[in-house]
């Protein structure tokens, strides 16, 4: 009969709490049930009563790593909605920002592996490294984390010359840092003999989960929204989608630090090639009655708005669709048959984040408690 191991809802190699519930017979995972829920905060409701500016604040706080991209896919479905459209200068703005939050999330993961694995050494390194970025986000925005840089027609701050060249000066650092990982990565025994063929997601697996950004693209699936359905100044840039089929850790950990590169290179053309103008259109007029959705390509994948409008200042509905929604459920998978000492290193390699996909929290009426339930149940109205 299998034993029974739990990780979580607190341990050390998560950022956040979740419970995975593991069988094991000897070493080997046998069987997974993975429980989250401990985040739900209700900011699809929130959003329903304050005013569509007030949102972009509210949608920033969805995911403290990702706030760049949550206002971004925000302000993009809205400017759909009223049919405005942003200044050139504030697109490329736009994917400046993001490509600064993508490269401070994957050095992030990097670094947290590295720890999980007990090269303490190399996570030292890299967060060092991440330094370079976040000081470069703060050039930009003004701030490290909820920047409260985008807003409805554009964005809240332009950059001069001095910002320019203090970006440029830590880009320099960072390409040779990034090179520098990325020797670790390859030639250094230990991670090899941690992360090569384990936690595997084939190809077949990643496309029956539905998994999105570095997970998918881990697993030898090419897809990225900045070239699938581009935004922002992506369309006008040149830079190249990173794709591994390795489908294990060690690919998963391959194109987040390839796409270090290309984060570079893409912030680098933005920079040389930005337009002059405006920075925020003031057509703004009011808003329209209808629905619109938005995409973009958050540092973990997809991220999906969808907002409707009854024509007032309030929006009716908003939808979020996180990339996390998509790539958690999949670590399951990864899990069975791999070794119990590995279980952490495997739910830390889709930069799971459960604060962003919560959704529901289910409480019984009478009682006023909250309780957990299966899907099956729930669909049928039981408990």
């Amino acid at each position: 009969m299998p034993s029974i191991v739990p990780i979580g809802p607190f341990h050390p190699a998560l950022k956040e709490s979740a419970y995975y519930r593991l069988e094991v017979e000897g070493e080997r995972i046998v069987g997974v049930d993975f429980k989250p829920g401990y985040f739900h905060k209700g900011i699809e409701l929130l959003a329903t009563k304050k005013s569509f500016h007030q949102n972009i604040f509210l949608c920033e706080r969805v995911c403290g790593i990702c706030s760049d991209a949550h206002s971004t896919c925000y302000c993009q479905a809205v400017e759909d909605l009223i049919k405005l459209k942003i200044p050139e200068r504030a697109r490329y703005l736009r994917s400046i920002a993001a490509e600064l939050e993508r490269m401070h999330s994957h050095l992030l993961l990097i670094a947290v592996i590295m720890h999980a694995i007990g090269f303490d050494t190399a996570f030292m390194h890299v967060l060092k490294d991440r330094e370079l970025v976040m000081h470069s986000i703060e050039t930009l925005c003004g701030k490290r984390v909820n920047y409260g840089f985008n807003t409805i027609g554009g964005v809240r701050r332009d950059i001069s010359p001095k910002i320019k060249e203090a970006i440029k000066n830590d880009l320099e650092k960072l390409k040779r840092s990034v090179s520098k990982i990325e020797t670790i990565v390859n030639e250094n025994p230990l991670i090899g003999a941690r992360t090569k063929n384990v936690g595997v997601l084939s190809k077949e697996e990643a496309k029956n989960y539905c998994v999105v950004g570095p997970t998918a693209r881990a697993s030898g699936i090419s897809m990225d929204i900045r070239k699938d359905d581009p935004y922002a100044a992506y369309d006008e840039l040149d830079w190249e989608i990173v794709v591994k089929d390795g489908c294990d850790v060690y690919s998963r950990v391959e194109v987040r630090v390839e796409e270090l590169h290309q984060s570079i290179r893409i912030i680098d053309q933005a920079l040389e090639e930005l337009p002059d103008g405006a920075i925020f259109s003031k057509e703004l007029s009011g808003f329209l009655q209808g629905e619109a959705y938005s995409r973009v390509e958050a540092p973990r994948g997809e991220l999906f708005y969808y907002i409707k409008s009854d024509g007032s200042n309030i929006p009716k509905r908003v939808k979020i669709r996180t990339p996390s929604v998509m790539n958690n459920p999949s670590v399951v998978s990864m899990l069975v048959g791999d070794a119990l000492a590995d279980a952490p290193v495997i739910a830390l390699s889709v930069d799971p984040c459960f604060a962003c996909s919560d959704r529901v929290t289910i409480v019984d009426r009478k009682t006023g408690k909250a309780f957990d339930t299966t899907f099956e149940k729930l669909l049928k109205g039981d408990k």
